[in-house]
C-alpha cells in the first residue's frame, strides 16, 4: 500500500489535489497543462492526486469533474508521475460492475507499483442511475453488495454470490493478480452506517464541515473505530479554496470552501490536523487565479508545513 502509507499518517496531516488542476467557471474544464501541473504538484510535494467518476454531465449538477474515465486517465496520468500517489473520489460502485472494477484496480495497483487509493460511494448525481438500468432506491444496497462482491475477486479462485451483479463457482479466476491490499475509503455515507464504514472500510472520506461540527464528526468516528476494534483508520476530506495574492487576507466563504491568503489557509489546515484530519484534497475550481498560480503558492507557503 505504498501510495496509502504516504498519505494517511495518524496524528499528521497531507494534502493532495482534485483534478481538474484548474479555476474555471462552469461546470466543464478546459483540461489544459493537466500533465504538467501533475508532475509539478508531485515535485513540490503534494502526496496525492484524486479523479472522480463522473459518467454523465448533468447541467443542473455543476461540475463534470475531469471528464476522462478515472480508471484511463490515472493510467494517463501514471505514466507522466512517479512517486504520488493517485486516489479515486470517487468510483460510483452501483453504477460499476464488480468484475471490471476489481481487475482495474488490480492492474493499475501493479501497473503504478502501488501507488492507487480507492476511494468508493454511491453516487450523488440520482439522472444517472436510469441511464445504467439500476434502481436508486436500492443504492445502498447495490453499494454494498458491490463492495463485498469486488473485495472478494481479490482472492483466488472465487466461490461469490452476489445479489445483483452475478456469481463465480471456483472455477474461473479474476487476472492479475495483486498480492497486496488495496485500500478502499468510503466516502460520505454510501447509504451505510458509521459503524459499518468503521469496520469494512480502510478508512473515511467526507466532506468540508464547521470546527464545532467536525469536533462531532470527530468524536463519532473514534467512537465507531472502537466498537469495531480498531485503534485508528485515516479520515481525510475535501476542501475548496482560493488562494489571496495577498498572505494575509483573512478567508471569506466559497462553495465548500473559502478564500484566503495562505496564512489563514495555514492556520485553517492546522486545526484540521489537530481535530484528527489525515489528508486534505484542495480543489482549485473556484480561484480566481490560475490553477498553476495557485499551485506554486501552495508549494513555497503551505506544504513545508504538513
Amino acid at each position: 500500500m505504498k501510495g496509502f502509507d504516504q498519505v494517511a499518517k495518524k496524528g499528521k496531516l497531507t494534502l493532495g489535489l482534485v483534478f481538474p488542476l484548474e479555476a474555471y467557471s462552469g461546470s466543464v474544464a478546459k483540461m489544459e497543462q493537466q500533465e504538467y501541473l501533475a508532475m509539478r504538484a508531485e515535485e513540490l510535494g503534494f502526496k496525492a492526486l484524486w479523479f472522480r467518476d463522473v459518467p454523465f454531465h448533468d447541467p443542473t449538477f455543476g461540475d463534470a469533474g475531469q471528464m476522462f474515465d478515472p480508471w484511463i486517465y490515472i493510467t494517463h496520468i501514471m505514466n507522466q508521475t512517479k512517486e504520488i500517489a493517485l486516489g479515486t473520489a470517487s468510483i460510483i460502485l452501483p453504477l460499476r460492475h464488480p468484475v471490471h472494477t476489481a481487475k482495474a484496480i488490480n492492474s493499475l495497483q501493479i501497473l503504478s507499483n502501488e501507488r492507487l487509493i480507492v476511494g468508493v460511494a454511491s453516487g450523488d448525481r440520482p439522472s444517472e442511475y436510469p441511464a445504467f438500468n439500476r434502481s436508486l432506491e436500492a443504492k445502498a444496497e447495490l453499494f454494498r453488495d458491490q463492495f463485498f462482491y469486488t473485495k472478494a475477486l481479490q482472492g483466488n479462485f472465487v466461490n461469490h454470490q452476489s445479489s445483483f451483479y452475478g456469481k463465480t463457482n471456483g472455477d474461473i479466476d479474476l487476472l492479475p493478480k495483486y498480492k497486496g491490499k488495496t485500500p478502499y475509503l468510503v466516502t460520505g455515507h454510501s447509504g451505510q452506517s458509521l459503524q459499518w464504514i468503521a469496520e469494512h472500510a480502510d478508512g473515511w472520506l467526507y466532506y468540508p464541515r464547521d470546527f464545532k461540527t467536525l469536533q462531532i464528526i470527530m468524536e463519532r468516528w473514534k467512537t465507531a473505530l472502537n466498537d469495531s476494534q480498531n485503534a485508528w483508520k485515516p479520515f481525510m476530506q475535501s476542501l475548496y479554496v482560493d488562494i489571496s495574492k495577498t498572505p494575509s487576507e483573512k478567508p471569506s466563504p466559497i462553495h465548500l470552501g473559502f478564500k484566503s491568503g495562505t496564512d489563514y489557509l495555514n492556520t485553517h489546515l492546522a486545526s484540521l490536523q489537530a481535530y484528527g484530519v489525515n489528508h486534505v484534497i484542495l480543489n482549485l475550481k473556484y480561484g480566481s487565479r490560475s490553477a498553476a498560480e495557485m499551485i506554486e503558492e501552495l508549494g513555497e507557503k503551505v506544504l513545508p508545513n504538513f
